[in-house]
């Protein structure tokens, strides 16, 4: 860089080169900076599936895109292309696994228990290595809240339903254990967000539910009764209103 200025502006006052060289410098450091920090476009990647179910994912990404309010268009469209994708690839995920279990089923004995074991691994394998890069990916666009907002999206809303049923059914909750709910909700989530159908989905949150409820029942709590406490009050409020 000193020996670009002795080149160009050596035959200048050296004070008003010096001025010049400086903001210019300065400019292309704002350039450089300005590039590195370019967000590209993200295109949804559809290439060999079917039109109709493209178009039904876009329509559901569309939907969760929309509960964001996202102000600027542009990141909107990359956000629901983002949702749009994970979609597209789970599908691909659990369909070779499908694929292999049709395989394995051709097998017999000891041969088949270790194909269909083979395809289970094969595809946990594959959702695990590509299970970090879609909160990286939204990381770009969106908040943690949000982030957290397109998760729920993708899960029916299980999270804050069951987190808000829980504080309603048993008021006397401790932070603690109001924490200790939330955070294996929210560990429910993370498995169910990449399981291939609704069942499987509200299946990953059933058996963490049931986990919750057999500890709150080792901590003394009598979930029956408050169930029917909850019950009550909420006939109560019905009545009042």
């Amino acid at each position: 860089m000193d020996e670009l200025f002795d080149s160009t502006f050596g035959s200048y006052d050296e004070e008003l080169c010096m001025v010049i060289f400086m903001k210019v410098k300065g400019l292309l450091i704002i350039i450089c900076l300005l590039l590195g920090l370019r967000t590209f476009a993200v295109d949804l990647k559809t290439e060999g599936l079917d039109s109709v179910y493209v178009q039904t994912i876009v329509e559901r990404a569309q939907k969760i895109t929309d509960q964001l309010s996202l102000e600027d268009a542009t990141k909107a469209l990359d956000v629901r292309n983002i949702i749009a994708n994970r979609y597209f690839l789970l599908n691909g995920i659990h369909e070779n696994y499908k694929k292999a279990l049709e395989e394995a089923k051709t097998l017999s004995g000891e041969t088949k228990q270790q194909a269909l074991q083979h395809a289970a691994d094969r595809r946990d394998a594959e959702l695990y290595k590509h299970h970090f890069e879609f909160e990286a990916d939204l990381q770009n666009y969106l908040s943690p809240t949000q982030i957290e907002m397109v998760k729920d999206g993708m899960t029916y809303g299980v999270v804050p339903n069951t987190y808000q049923a829980h504080l309603e059914m048993i008021p006397t909750l401790t932070e603690e254990e109001k924490s200790q709910i939330l955070s294996w909700l929210k560990e429910a989530r993370e498995f169910a967000i990449d399981a291939d159908t609704s069942k499987d989905k509200h299946g990953w949150f059933g058996k963490y539910k049931g986990r919750i409820n057999n500890w709150l029942s080792s901590r003394g709590y009598d979930l029956q009764k408050e169930r029917e406490g909850w019950q009550k009050r909420i006939e109560e409020k019905e009545k009042a209103e």
